[in-house]
């Protein structure tokens, strides 16, 4: 395995082609053999360099502009794998671009400094060659720029190509390693280099040799060490520290100059030394103050001190660095200061020196001193020395010197700063040739001269490829091992840089490039990428003309080519094609399609998909050519019958690998290729020939032919699922036609007669499983151009029923045989599927009793008479649930018909319960699986839709379920009956166990289950891409909704399979053991529960005894049916029932968003240990089903009992899982169906709150709101998402918009209620939601697509009515809703409409022959009333919009409109709903219907009535016209009136119409009647408000008996508004000038006065406001109420109130009636 492993992820062609199998078979490397792995990693490395060198060299030879960085980062990585391809090209390309880099001025500092890294990896390359080959074309671009042939050429031209050369770091390389490498090539080349360098000046600008000589100066400290008066290079180097005779020509900086001649006295070569003496002795002299400074300089001192630092006994440069202080700081400083002091003996001062210098040995205490200036102090010491009277300091020069070494050691930044210093060198060397005798003297210079001389080469950091920001102050010294090599050095220092520390480390040693794996996949890598990929690579090798231009070792063997061809999957199957083609035999065509099958095996085991694909490669291959010859003619032979197998099989694996993408292209052709007019051979190749008949003793041939139909059925099966997402309008009719032509193909292949063909059980089970996949598709017999549909449909039942018949039912069932087990489960699956497409296609026709069978066997003489249903009964307790659940879904199938309960009934007389008792068994047996139990619940529940009668009728068609008590004798039909069995059988007390037992969990079979049991035919397992399928509802997923009481046959609709008539439930069982895992699916009836075997085994028929029962959400929804249709037959017993078993709160308990909602969400993101998406959508679509059944109950509860929903402990969670289901994000939810569910289950919870609100609004509001507000976001998002839905599912369109119109509805109402009352409102509300909600945006764009829904939609469209009854509702609520439709020009269009309208009108009613108004129904009055409703709600409370109606001319419109308006009630009360709404606090808007109208209107018939000159006296007209028949409208045109009453123009146009003289004629109740009638209520509250107003006072004063006929009218009552007459009084008495006509009424002041003895606080008030206002500042009236009677009710009433209303400052009213009462008897007893 690791060796495979291995070898698989060193294969470059299985990597490229297949990169998910290369990463699992490296991570598996990983684990299994990490030095494997490490191998593969070093190889992968170099693979990736090699990738890099080709693109760079590609890159490089591109015409244009070139990323150059992008091309140094390529070179860099492509260095690291030159030991594989040896390309030496690319080396002077390098150097080429680094040259071309440095040249440019412009150049960025990133790029110089990645080509530099570039240049010192190259110049530092492990690999000699490549050191040799760099080296050389460093001196060939030298000698290029420098050589001597320029010296005609503008230098500025030239010497900038050697600019990458001049960095310290790159001079540091050649001078350190490139003139010491063992190859005679590089340091040959390195010499020349250096040698052009130094001696190019003349060839160089002032600027390329100063940047030369700055970047040689760090570097002159190793290049002096080659210094030497005979070689070229060396006297170059040494001529470096010579002066020169003129000033300004020298090379290097004085200071620069004198360190290096100092360097030069340790250099290994005598005569160097001695020149450097020679140059030494000239700056002796010339130095300033050298008169006064010892020693003299002659001939004779010079001779002696030639090899003056040549010691015997090199110091040790080493410091310590202890953890903790020996000696105390203070000491330190004692020290310090006798050393320093001028008073204190020399001899004490040396040895204060030395104690220092050994305490310094100890960095730590070098901050000391520092402080303390030591260092100044020693210079000091020792220019005193040097000085002529220096010999009495000379005890302590050793003992400085020692102490300035140690100091500098440890400190680099001194070093720096004193190496600087002309004047410190010059010190330190005459100190050492005076002490040129003392050996311990002069070895101290020697070690101070090696820190300050060597020290740029002493920072390692300096040289680094990389350095740091900040630089290192690390205090240990160390130097190049170069400047050990030739240098003589006073000291021992540690040494660095043996090896360059630019060489970069190969990824692959040469043990590993040995490897023949190894190698093969780096010459794979190389030739990959010269060419540029496989596809380049291989046009190449197949080209005649191949130019090579790299390395025979890199070549492609044969081997290698041919490995690459047939892993490079478009190479591959193009060489399969080209086989084919030249194919001499069937066996070389065999070969090339199983090696194409082989391909798409590849696809799938790797999860390869896309782009790169079989499929998606063969799409530009012409491959439908080269097999259509194949597929167009009968095979001949046996070889042909098993070529074509293979190439069929072929296809089927093409079609199943591009379900998810299905090529239109190639299902074209297929089906072209099916439905030629010609011969057929596929189709043709499913029915035998006689001829093929008698050739079935050949076993090999029959056994050939049996393979060859298979896998055509196999073919057509794949083709057929292949179409279910495919919209193409060509393609889906050539699929109609084929399904029809298939399906008369495979009724002919069960129509064969011949014996032993007849009983070849698996060519029978193909036909049928074929049959199964085709049936399951809708109209799948409606396509024959010969044939009607149900003529086919019939020709199957007869065929499927004889085979029933034949191996079945004559046989006892399988419980004598298992022989016909998978023939029995298809042919009932093909019955289900046949009654639904029957269904569809009979019509109006009977066509029940073709299903019916004669009973009996084929041995009786005489065949029974008795027809029916009864061949089916016995499937329904067949051991395989299976047959089971798909006989008994054909049973619910059967009974959507009344005639088919009827026959199933008297099919099952002879059975002991009958129909009924058999199906409410299967139903409640907990043995049995819930997808059994659930076609049972479905039987019933068609079975209660045939209305059924409460006691036996003679000849009723009908009679329901009989009940018989054989001790009483006593026998019960229909409804009773029902009750009974219902009683007997404990229903509700079995469906209270199944809903505690529910299991919301995923369920799963195991995969050793029946589905794969296909032995007899040896189906591989490439059948089973379609063995899973779960039942899908389609009536529970479609855009259309049935009717809740409506049959549901059609949810057992089965999906077809592939390969596969045993079709797959989900549920296969819910009986699970109690400690079962939450996934863990148990076959039912199995001993071993633990591990399920096939059901071949004859253990199944055994129940488990006492296990826990688990039941599937399915069966819950159907028994959510069954009770929803209970309900509806006997409403008062099923709802009695319902509540003893407390079955709603447990069903409703179940109910669980946040389940679902995990589930959406896994779908989102499926993870490698996700269960298959296919398990977590049927789950949730299981679950959804549910939720849609529970909402329908939940709806007919509410309708027939309320208070089985209304519950506060049910209606909250209820509420709360509603709302988190209907916000749950479906964005990521990808497959359609479960899309459709979704739209479903949120349709019917949208219905089931708006019947909620509609049944219980004051209840479920505040619950519903606050659920919405926690989710407010996601609510709109809901509901502008289903807004969207109009056309594609206007269902949901509609039960949104429905529930948000009757949401905003019920929460106006009960703000209005609210109003009335003190109580508050709940909190939140929609209105604070819409409003003042922070997701103002969100709830702008809800009112923008409510808006858009009803703008969006036609007059004639139904859904308009939707869109604007929302709208009316939210605009009622939401000002931002007004304020956006204002916006959007809603106002102005509404206008825009009526007017259209107004002209439509009065044009039809010109028109001769037609009536002058339609309908009320008629659609352009329903248009008027819509528009007038949403200008009514706009306006409402809104002035802004008040204010656009005035500008767009409503009262105009509406005035034209009257006419109409007068000739419709309904019309008349919307519209002047909406005058109220408009006149409400709008003083403009009342004095708009004041003006008289613009245009004339024609006058259409007499009793229309002519119009007045303004809407206002139209107004005054209609209230005129007492007593009307609409009470309605009667009092809409009082409240009307009432607000126009209160602006001043209207009350002029009502003073001058005489209106108000109506009021006098109206008649008082007569009788015992005490109660004014509504008419006087209403005119009472207009003269309220005219009152309001002095002008409206008098206007009232003028009406003769006015007075009289409200004071008779005060002391009649009205329960709404008693005291409206004294109100009238009250405020006439507030104007001066009315109080004389007040006071001389009598019967006005008696009233008055009688209020205050009222028991009506309100009147008592009201009576004590009027008689101060009447007496205030009005000498006649206090005169006219002092009377004794009016003066004793003041003071009764004000002493009465005293005692009441002791804290009247609690109520406002209390205390302004004790004010009104107070200052009347003060007003009274004043004089």
């Amino acid at each position: 395995m690791t060796a495979a492993l291995f070898l698989l992820s060193l294969d470059m062609p299985i990597s490229l082609e297949y990169p998910n199998i290369h990463e699992a078979v490296v991570a598996y490397l990983e684990q299994l053999n990490s030095e494997n792995y490490s191998i593969y990693k070093q190889t992968a490395e170099a693979v990736y360099s090699i990738e890099c060198t080709c693109n760079f060299l590609s890159d490089i030879e591109k015409e244009g502009e070139k990323d150059l960085l992008e091309l140094v980062e390529l070179a860099d990585q492509s260095l690291r794998s030159f030991s594989c391809h040896q390309h030496f090209p690319l080396i002077k390309e390098i150097i080429s671009i680094c040259s071309k880099i440095w040249k440019s001025a412009q150049a960025s500092p990133l790029l110089q400094g990645e080509s530099q890294k570039v240049l010192l990896h190259m110049l530092s390359h492990p690999l000699p060659q490549v050191k040799v080959e760099t080296y050389h074309c460093c001196l060939e671009i030298t000698k290029e720029c420098l050589g001597v042939q320029n010296v005609t050429k503008p230098v500025s031209s030239l010497c900038n190509g050697i600019h990458f050369l001049l960095h310290p770091k790159v001079l540091y390389e050649i001078s350190v390693f490139g003139i010491q490498d063992p190859k005679s090539e590089v340091n040959t080349a390195a010499k020349a280099i250096l040698l052009y360098l130094l001696q190019g000046r003349l060839m160089m600008t002032a600027l390329t040799w100063n940047k030369f000589i700055e970047s040689l100066c760090p570097v002159i400290p190793v290049l002096q060490g080659y210094a030497d008066t005979e070689d070229p290079l060396g006297n170059c180097i040494f001529l470096l520290s010579k002066a020169s005779s003129d000033p300004g020509e020298e090379i290097l900086p004085c200071t620069t100059r004198l360190r290096s001649m100092l360097r030069l006295l340790l250099v290994k070569k005598p005569s160097v030394r001695a020149q450097a003496l020679k140059l030494l002795a000239f700056h002796l002299t010339s130095e300033e103050g050298a008169d006064t400074k010892r020693p003299l300089i002659d001939a004779r001192v010079l001779s002696r001190v030639t090899n003056l630092f040549i010691v015997k006994k090199p110091i040790e440069l080493k410091l310590d660095d202890r953890r903790e202080l020996v000696i105390k700081l203070e000491t330190v400083e004692k020290v310090y200061e006798i050393f320093i002091s001028d008073d204190v003996d020399l001899v004490l001062r040396k040895s204060a020196a030395e104690q220092l210098a050994v305490i310094m040995q100890d960095i730590k205490m070098h901050a000391v001193v520092k402080k303390l200036r030591l260092t100044d102090k020693i210079i000091e010491y020792l220019n005193e020395c040097v000085g002529q009277d220096g010999k009495v300091v000379e005890c302590l020069v050793q003992p400085c010197l020692t102490l300035l070494r140690k100091l500098l050691c440890g400190d680099p930044v001194m070093r720096v700063s004193l190496s600087q210093q002309s004047s410190v060198l010059m010190l330190l060397f005459r100190v050492s040739l005076i002490f040129h005798e003392d050996c311990t003297v002069v070895t101290e210079v020697g070690a101070l001269f090696c820190l300050l001389l060597f020290d740029e080469v002493s920072r390692m950091d300096m040289w680094s490829v990389n350095p740091p920001s900040k630089p290192s102050l690390l205090s240990v010294f160390s130097l190049p091992v170069s400047v050990f090599r030739r240098y003589h050095l006073p000291v021992h220092v540690i040494g660095h840089h043996a090896v360059s520390p630019y060489s970069i480390v190969l990824p692959l040693s040469s043990d590993c490039l040995a490897l023949k794996p190894v190698s093969d996949m780096l010459r794979m890598a190389w030739n990959l990428s010269w060419y540029h990929g496989s596809d380049n690579l291989l046009k190449q090798m197949n080209s005649e003309t191949k130019t090579q231009e790299f390395l025979d070792t890199l070549k492609l063997s044969a081997e290698d080519i041919l490995t690459l061809k047939i892993t490079h999957m478009a190479s591959g199957l193009q060489d399969c094609l080209h086989s084919i083609v030249q194919a001499a035999t069937h066996r070389e065509v065999r070969a090339a399609v199983t090696r194409m099958s082989f391909y798409l095996l590849n696809d799938r085991l790797s999860l390869k998909g896309g782009p790169g694909s079989c499929g998606a490669t063969l799409k530009s291959l012409a491959w439908h050519t080269v097999l259509n010859r194949f597929l167009q003619v009968l095979p001949a032979s046996t070889e042909d019958e098993k070529l074509l197998i293979d190439i069929i099989h072929f296809l089927n694996k093409l079609i199943k690998e591009q379900r998810k993408n299905s090529s239109l292209e190639l299902l074209n052709w297929i089906l072209e290729l099916l439905l030629r007019h010609s011969a057929n051979p596929l189709l043709d190749l499913l029915v035998l020939t006689e001829s093929q008949a008698r050739e079935e003793s050949d076993d090999i041939r029959t056994a050939v032919r049996q393979q060859l139909q298979k896998e055509l059925i196999a073919l057509f099966d794949t083709l057929l699922l292949n179409f279910m997402d495919i919209t193409d309008r060509k393609c889906l009719e050539l699929l109609y036609v084929f399904q029809t032509q298939l399906a008369l193909k495979l009724l002919q292949c069960l129509k064969v007669t011949d014996a032993p063909h007849f009983y070849g059980l698996p060519s029978l089970e193909r036909t049928l499983r074929g049959m199964a996949n085709l049936t399951a598709f809708p109209g799948w017999s409606s396509h024959s151009p010969l044939t009607k549909p149900l003529d086919i449909c019939v020709k199957y039942l007869s065929g499927l029923l004889e085979v029933i018949t034949s191996f079945y039912v004559e046989r006892g069932g399988n419980a004598m045989s298992f022989m016909g087990k998978g023939v029995t489960k298809s042919t009932i699956l093909c019955l289900l599927h046949l009654s639904h497409e029957m269904m569809a296609q009979a019509g109006s026709l009977e066509w029940m009793s073709l299903w019916f069978l004669p009973l009996g066997s084929h041995g009786e003489e005489h065949i029974s008479t008795q027809q029916g249903l009864a061949w089916l009964i016995p499937l329904w307790v067949d051991r395989d649930p299976e047959v089971r659940f798909t006989s008994l879904g054909l049973g619910s199938a059967l009974t959507t018909l009344e005639t088919g309960c009827v026959a199933l009934a008297n099919s099952c007389q002879n059975i002991s319960g009958g129909l009924w008792g058999t199906v409410v068994n299967i139903l409640l047996d907990q043995s049995e699986c819930s997808m059994v139990r659930r076609e049972a619940a479905f039987i019933l529940q068609n079975l209660l839709v045939i209305p059924m009668p409460t006691e036996i009728i003679k000849d009723y068609t009908w009679q329901g379920p009989c009940v018989h008590d054989e001790d009483s004798g006593l026998s019960l039909i229909g409804k009773p009956a029902l009750q009974a069995l219902l009683y007997h059988c404990h229903f509700y007390e079995h469906l209270n166990q199944m809903v505690k037992h529910c299991y919301l969990g995923r369920c799963m079979f195991d995969l050793n289950f029946s589905a794969f049991d296909r032995n007899s035919e040896g189906s591989d397992l490439n059948g089973l891409d379609d063995s899973f399928k779960f039942w899908r509802p389609p009536s529970r997923i479609s855009s259309e909704d049935p009717d809740p009481s409506s049959l549901s046959t059609s949810e057992t609709t089965v999906a077809p399979s592939s390969e596969s008539a045993e079709f797959q439930p989900l549920v296969q069982s819910t009986t699970l053991l109690p400690e079962a895992s939450h996934d863990q699916f148990v076959a039912q009836g199995h001993q071993e529960s633990t591990s399920p075997r096939p059901p071949q085994d004859s253990s199944l028929s055994a129940p488990l005894p006492k296990l826990c029962v688990f039941v599937t959400p399915s069966l819950l929804s159907a028994m959510c049916s069954l009770l929803d249709n209970l309900l509806m037959t006997a409403p008062r017993d099923t709802a009695k029932a319902v509540r003893q078993a407390h079955l709603i709160e447990l069903l409703c308990s179940i109910a669980d968003a946040a389940l679902i909602q995990t589930c959406v969400r896994g779908l989102r993101a499926l993870l490698p240990s996700s269960p298959p998406a296919e398990h977590t959508q049927a789950q949730v679509s299981f679950l959804l089903e549910y939720l849609s059944s529970l909402s329908r109950l939940l709806q007919s509860c509410l309708l027939v009992e309320p208070d089985l929903v209304i519950q506060d402990e049910l209606m909250k969670p209820l509420i709360t899982n509603i709302i988190g289901i209907l916000t749950i994000c479906t964005k990521h939810v990808l497959d359609r169906e479960l899309i459709s569910a979704f739209y479903l289950t949120w349709t019917h919870l949208f219905n089931l709150l708006a019947t909620l609100l509609r049944k219980t609004g004051a209840i479920a509001l505040p619950s519903i709101t606050m659920a919405l507000a926690k989710h407010w976001t996601a609510m709109i998002d809901t509901f502008c998402k289903c807004a969207s839905l109009s056309t594609t599912c206007p269902a949901l369109y509609t039960a949104s918009l429905q529930f948000l119109s009757v949401l905003l509805t019920e929460e106006a109402k009960e703000h209005l209620q609210d109003k009335s009352k003190t109580s508050l409102c709940h909190s939140p509300t929609m209105a604070s939601l819409l409003d003042k909600s922070q997701e103002n945006q969100n709830s702008q764009r809800l009112s923008d697509v409510i808006l858009q829904c009803y703008e969006e939609k036609s007059s004639k469209d139904i859904l308009k009515r939707v869109a604007a009854n929302a709208l009316m509702s939210l605009l009622a609520v939401s000002r931002r809703a007004q304020k956006r439709a204002l916006e959007a020009n809603l106002i102005d269009n509404c206008m825009e409409q009526m007017k259209h309208i107004n002209a439509q009108l009065n044009l039809d009613s010109l028109r001769p022959g037609k009536a002058a108004l339609k309908k009320k129904e008629d659609g352009v009055i329903k248009e008027l009333s819509i528009a007038m409703q949403l200008l009514r709600n706009c306006l409402y409370q809104n002035e802004e919009c008040k204010e656009a109606a005035l500008e767009a001319h409503l009262v105009p419109v509406l005035h034209s409109l009257w006419p109409w308006i007068l000739m419709d009630d309904s019309l008349m009360q919307i519209s002047l709903q909406l005058l109220c709404v408009y006149t409400a606090n709008f003083p403009n808007g009342c004095s708009s219907l004041c003006w008289s109208s613009c245009g004339q209107h024609p006058g259409q018939a007499a009793h229309r009535g002519a119009l007045g000159n303004s809407l206002m006296l139209c107004v005054l007209k209609l209230a005129s016209q007492m007593p009307m028949e609409n009470t309605t409208v009667q009092q809409m045109v009082f409240m009307l009136l009432s607000n126009l009453a209160l602006s001043h123009d209207c009350k002029g146009v009502i003073q001058k119409s005489n209106f108000l003289q109506n009021f006098l004629s109206l008649t008082l109740p007569k009788g015992g009647n005490k109660h004014l009638s509504n008419l006087t209520i209403l005119w009472l509250k207009l003269l309220v408000n005219i009152s309001f107003g002095e002008d409206g006072q008098q206007m009232i004063l003028r009406l003769h008996g006015c007075l009289d006929l409200l004071t008779e009218m005060s002391k009649y009552k009205h329960k709404s508004s008693p005291l409206l007459p004294l109100l009238i009084f009250h405020n006439i008495c507030f104007s001066p000038a009315n109080k004389p006509k007040i006071l001389a009424n009598e019967k006005v002041i008696t009233v008055l006065a009688a209020c205050l003895e009222s028991e009506n606080q309100n009147a008592q008030r009201i009576g004590a406001a009027a008689l101060w206002a009447l007496i205030y500042n009005h000498q006649k009236a206090k005169a006219a109420l002092k009377s004794p009677l009016v003066k004793r009710k003041v003071d009764e009433a004000y002493s009465l109130a005293k005692k009441t209303f002791p804290n009247s400052e609690e109520n406002p009213l209390n205390a302004y009636y004790l004010k009104c009462l107070e200052n009347l008897v003060q007003l009274l007893n004043s004089s």
